[in-house]
Parts: C-alpha cells; structure tokens; sequence
C-alpha cells in the first residue's frame, strides 16, 4: 500500500539525518511555511530518536518518499502528518520534495500514496492542507488530487494569503 512501481513511503531511519537537515532548512521552503528557523542537526536526532512512527502515540507521522527503481534508490522527499485529531479522525499534511526532484511526477505520486493509506489504513477521514496562495504549482498539484478549496486566510503568512483545501475519505 505505501509504494507503487515508482515510489515508496516508509518510517525515518537515522541515515535520513542528512536529507532531513538539508530539507528542514531550504530557507526558501520556508516563505510557504510556518517555519522561520533553522533545525540543528542535533534537533533533528532527537526528533527521529523518539519517534515511534506511530500517528497515534506520537501525533504526527512524517514519512521518507523514496523512488523504487530496482537498480538505485533514492530519497527524495517527505510527507508529514500532523496536528492528528483521532477524536474528529482529521489530519492536517504536508510535503517536502527536493528541488531537483519537482515536475518529475512522484509528488502526485507520493500525495495519492499518503492519501490511500491516511483514509483505508489509518481511518483519517478527512486531511487538511494550507497552500501558499502564490504556490501555483502546488495549488495545480491538489486540484490535480481533487482536493477542495474550503478557505482563504488573507495575510496568513508574511508573503502572501492561504488557501485551506482539504479531502475526504470517499
């Protein structure tokens, strides 16, 4: 269920140490985020130390997008789970992929994966995002996904307004 002939998800492992602390801190991811700060790559050991993977333990679940080419495989990417209400069963997402890896078609790739196992294995029943107004790319991305725009926040961040979208299990 998490991969495809091109991709797959899976859980953090430390040798992912590396990806993480050159993702966490692409200062020009940052502008369509809330983040405002670089991670240290101490920070980002503990993070990957106590998690358990487990949505429900932890509130939050981020998995490694990897391709799944039989010859070489490489990691490309991650998508988060978080602020998880098991209560309501909703969760809000994000992805990261490497700038190099952008229009190649595993972010699509990686978002129906997540989506497939949010809401028939985890039981989410609806998954919520806050798009950058000014991200068209990724704003196509979730129409793409049949995602619904359900809000705009105006001014939410410095650089422009948000678009909230959000779907739900079928």
């Amino acid at each position: 269920m998490l991969s495809n002939e091109h991709i797959r998800l899976r859980k953090v492992e430390p040798q992912d140490l590396p990806y993480l602390y050159r993702w966490e801190n692409d200062s020009l991811s940052w502008a369509d985020s809330d983040t405002h700060n670089p991670l240290s790559q101490k920070d980002l050991r503990d993070y990957i130390e106590s998690s358990t993977g487990d949505i429900y333990r932890d509130g939050q679940l981020r998995l490694i997008i990897e391709t799944a080419d039989s010859t070489i495989t490489q990691t490309i990417g991650c998508i988060d789970f978080f602020d998880f209400d098991p209560h309501n069963r909703k969760a809000a997402i994000g992805m990261y992929l490497a700038p190099e890896e952008r229009g190649k078609g595993f972010g699509l790739q990686a978002m129906q994966l997540a989506e497939e196992y949010a809401f028939s294995f985890l039981k989410i029943r609806m998954l919520y995002i806050f798009v950058a107004e000014d991200n068209v790319t990724c704003l196509k991305l979730y129409d793409k996904l049949h995602w619904q725009r359900v809000a705009i926040l105006p001014a939410w961040l410095n650089t422009s307004s948000v678009v909230v979208m959000q779907k739900t299990a079928e």
